[in-house]
């Protein structure tokens, strides 16, 4: 094929030789297809080369974090403004939009990636370029503040690990609540670099003719935000029924475990095992399925390298040396003069072979199961960089296929079938599987409210309805309050700002509800893995060595982003996007627990208001 000549400026733009519009006739069509894929195949390459750029930038400012040293972050600033100059170049908007207008003369994936194009543009348009470097200066210096945030409880410096553990075990309601305020400190020193974003982004987008940040974040599903908040809506309702019997239940046990003879009406935020209350899961143990005693035993690479052996007997390929290699898995030890991002993340540096995780793994069923969650991100990257999918589509089908596949691997990791073969547990093992189901339920049903509710509300009220930073704290524990049935401990004032201290908030804005949607993706997955190709209980499957599974999995993984998320979803499990596989997995335990609530007062409304 005959290929045309681009040259790239300093700024990374593209100038692109007779680029003005094509007559539109069909003896040109061949032309026009040419023309298009000679864009793209030089956009690809120059977009591959500085997104790795930027991603190297960004990984060393999240793993070698230097208090007052702001060498990192000032690296990454720029490379994310070369990579931004380049997307959001006045030539490449306007090369996308004359070429769009010759649609019937392309084929659906060349369509596809000039439509991602401009979607990308828009984050970072060249016509409000000042607006941009301010934005991106803002985001890393945010992050600068949240990893490298020194946390100290009675005056004593703490990791957030150290405080999730005190959540997760401590029975002294004083200790529990000196954690818990200290997990909030950080929000202080976020307000005004989230006061500053929300502005930033919003004016951004705005630039290529979006109404707001969250309304452009919610246009990758080729959705609208009425069409987003309406169906998130619906998700809440039709798991509120046992959303109340797991609160009623909560609020009982608890009482019980601190010694509190009158359940209060709504949850006080520290008595919950998470800073957040978004997974309860840590509140029931299930007899015979003690994990901690025996995965804390495993040698310390073991939990990642097990995770490799499951995708393995799929039928993925072994990871590549370079995950081994650069990868930052563990704490860092005591003394370290740096300190790193503790979130648990997976990285695709070059949108090829180079695939990386990010986590501070110690040996326990929580980061037991992370890593299978991680590894999943993981074999997505490496299964859709493959020839067929452009770079630039080198994504999920949409954001929530990605964090679906990470949590079906850890749902998969976790059912007792699978947990006999790897001999965390014995054979003859005796379980309550009702309480099993209750722990999974605390950990997926309870994250709806949180997920599609608190976070996804408060950030649509945050961009498109340009909430005031004088309600910020206000209006986040109202939210908190009415989808969680959650409050403070005590008065938090607007010098607070609680919604911050949640990572997303800082660094993945306006798209929290992509862990709502990827739950109800991956009850889908595995609804149909279990009855359509393992012909098992969906309670109870294991999907070690079974290449039927791995076949399943790599046809939704293969085509990344260059697929209709919607078509994928139907051609590969027969349905739409339904909570019915959800509901179903967890409908015996509403039963159950409509029984062990009797005599006890509900407290939430039957529906949330």
């Amino acid at each position: 094929m005959r290929t045309s000549t681009f040259v790239f400026l300093i700024t990374g733009s593209l100038i692109f030789p007779d680029c003005g519009p094509v007559q539109q006739n069909k003896d040109n069509q061949d032309s026009v297809t040419a023309k298009v894929q000679a864009y793209l195949n030089t956009y690809n390459k120059k977009y591959r080369e500085l997104i790795t750029i930027a991603n190297e930038a960004d990984w060393v400012s999240n793993t070698k974090i230097i208090s007052g040293d702001s060498t990192n972050s000032v690296i990454t600033r720029r490379a994310k403004e070369e990579l931004s100059k380049f997307t959001g170049s006045s030539e490449n908007i306007r090369f996308a939009k004359n070429f769009l207008t010759q649609k019937k003369h392309l084929t659906p994936l060349q369509v596809r990636q000039l439509e991602k194009i401009l979607y990308n543009a828009a984050n970072s348009p060249d016509t409000v370029r000042y607006l941009v470097e301010e934005r991106i200066k803002a985001e890393t210096e945010q992050s600068e503040k949240l990893y490298g945030f020194p946390y100290t409880l009675n005056g004593n410096k703490i990791s957030t690990n150290q405080i999730d553990s005190i959540l997760v075990n401590s029975r002294d309601l004083s200790v529990r609540l000196a954690a818990w305020r200290a997990s909030k400190e950080v929000g202080k020193t976020l307000k005004p670099g989230l006061v500053q974003m929300q502005g930033l982004r919003n004016n951004t987008v705005q630039a290529l003719g979006y109404s707001d940040y969250f309304t452009y974040q919610v246009s990758d599903y080729g959705m609208t935000t009425e069409e987003m908040v309406t169906s998130l809506k619906k998700l809440v309702e039709e798991i509120w029924p046992l959303y109340r019997e797991l609160h009623t239940y909560a609020r009982y046990e608890l009482a019980k475990k601190y010694g509190i003879k009158e359940p209060p009406t709504y949850l006080p935020a520290h008595w919950l095992p998470n800073r957040w209350g978004q997974d309860w899961g840590a509140m029931v143990e299930v007899a015979g399925l003690n994990l901690d005693s025996v995965i804390k035993t495993k040698p310390q690479a073991w939990i990642v390298e097990q995770g490799e052996r499951f995708y393995i007997s799929l039928g993925f390929d072994s990871l590549p040396d370079v995950f081994w290699s650069k990868s930052d898995l563990y704490p860092l030890p005591a003394g370290t003069a740096h300190s790193k991002n503790n979130h648990a993340s997976a990285w695709h540096m070059d949108l090829g072979r180079d695939v990386r995780s990010l986590m501070s793994i110690v040996p326990t069923a929580e980061w037991y199961e992370t890593s299978h969650h991680e590894l999943g991100h993981i074999y997505y990257y490496l299964t859709y960089s493959n020839p067929d999918v452009p770079y630039i589509l080198r994504e999920g089908a949409n954001r929530a296929y990605h964090e679906a596949i990470g949590s079906l691997m850890g749902l998969a990791a976790m059912q007792k079938p699978f947990l006999i073969h790897l001999q965390l547990i014995a054979e003859d093992s005796k379980t309550d599987e009702m309480r099993t189901l209750l722990k999974e339920a605390l950990n997926f049903i309870v994250f709806i409210p949180w997920s599609a509710g608190v976070m996804n509300e408060f950030e649509y009220d945050l961009y498109s309805k340009n909430l005031s930073p004088d309600s910020f704290n206000l209006v986040w524990w109202t939210l908190a309050k009415k989808y969680q049935g959650i409050i403070p401990p005590s008065e938090r004032g607007e010098e607070y700002c609680d919604a911050a201290t949640k990572t997303h908030i800082n660094d993945d804005a306006a798209q929290y509800y992509d862990y709502a949607l990827s739950n109800v993706l991956l009850f889908q997955f595995h609804d149909y893995i279990a009855k359509n190709i393992l012909h098992h209980d969906p309670h109870a499957t294991n999907y070690f060595g079974n290449n039927e599974v791995g076949k399943f999995m790599k046809e939704i993984l293969y085509p990344g982003a260059s697929a209709d998320w919607r078509k994928l979803l139907k051609d590969k499990t027969g349905s739409d996007l339904s909570a019915a596989a959800m509901l179903g997995y967890f409908h015996p335990l509403l039963e159950y627990l409509q029984k062990e609530n009797k005599g006890r007062k509900c407290t939430l409304p039957e529906k949330p208001e």
